[in-house]
């Protein structure tokens, strides 16, 4: 039996609106992840859709996988991946929904491609820092020390210490894709997300079972649509076109989404989930973003499609 041939490049118009599109739905999903809540409890809300996709993922990998070339990734990385990528990021991310508005929770996990680029730097030894990128660090650091005593800090004392751990969502992503370019670059994509995403999901239900026995759950048609759209849509259909225009995109497009992704979850928590929106959340998102631009603006580094997905 013939491989089937690979995808050929999108004409750039098409490429341009998909990667629009994937900001869209990605930037949606933070206020779709809010609406499930109330439903839902966080675990369960997170190891169904996880699984869901997961088990799409098994089904189409075949023919992504030979559509995309690449070995199989080693056990470790996988079993890291699944529990840094999708079990605690997804956790952390949703359980911090129910205390924090969404679109905060965006921004700071906006924080992602910083910690990429300071990750190499300690633990890789040959991606050195830049001047830009010190500066930049220092700007989005400022910028998210605002956030925390002004918007967070009239939240409660609660959201201090849940927003200092979704900053570790982030952190457990670099580190997975640090991993992931030291250990796996070669290896399949589609393979590394499908098994991760299995025992992602795995590990959720059964933290779910274990923490949400008493936790009130109700199937309402919010629960199902949220679950839905965040599987299919915003899981599955955002990596497929993601991974496919990593192919044919410069880096710095690429890069684009971490930008547009948090003022996309802004507004929509701002228009459609009533979150508050100040001047300072709009001064400490600038200074966030400010500061992931620098540290992007001269680098080279081609985003992993493995760790690509943003919650």
């Amino acid at each position: 039996m013939s491989s089937a041939a690979p995808l050929g490049a999108p004409r750039p118009l098409i490429a341009y609106l998909l990667l629009a599109l994937v900001s869209l739905v990605w930037g949606s999903t933070w206020l779709v992840i809010k609406f499930g809540l109330t439903d839902l409890p966080p675990l369960t809300a997170a190891g169904v859709r996880i699984t869901i996709a997961g088990a799409v993922m098994a089904a189409v990998a075949p023919w992504l996988a030979r559509r995309e070339g690449g070995g199989r990734p080693p056990w470790l990385v996988v079993v890291v991946q699944g529990l840094s990528q999708f079990a605690f990021n997804y956790g952390v991310v949703y359980y911090a929904e129910g205390v924090l508005p969404s679109g905060l929770v965006s921004v700071l996990w906006s924080a992602y491609p910083l910690l990429i680029a300071l990750g190499g730097w300690c633990l890789a030894g040959a991606e050195p820092l830049m001047g830009r990128q010190w500066a930049g660090g220092l700007v989005a650091l400022l910028g998210v020390t605002l956030l925390f005593v002004t918007d967070i800090a009239k939240v409660g004392r609660e959201a201090l210490g849940m927003a200092g751990l979704v900053l570790l969502a982030p952190a457990s992503v670099a580190a997975s894709t640090l991993l992931i370019k030291q250990r796996a670059s070669k290896a399949s994509s589609v393979i590394l997300n499908r098994d991760s995403m299995l025992i992602g999901g795995v590990v959720l239900l059964a933290s779910a079972l274990l923490l949400e026995q008493d936790a009130p759950l109700e199937w309402t048609w919010v629960a199902f649509g949220s679950v839905a759209y965040l599987a299919l849509l915003g899981t599955i259909f955002t990596f497929g076109v993601y991974v496919w225009l990593l192919r044919h995109l410069s880096a710095y497009l690429l890069s684009l989404t971490s930008y547009l992704v948090p003022v996309i979850a802004l507004g929509l928590g701002a228009a459609l989930g009533g979150e508050p929106l100040t001047a300072y959340t709009l001064a400490g998102t600038a200074l966030v973003l400010g500061g992931v631009a620098l540290s992007l603006r001269r680098s080279g580094a081609q985003p992993s499609a493995a760790a690509a997905a943003e919650p």
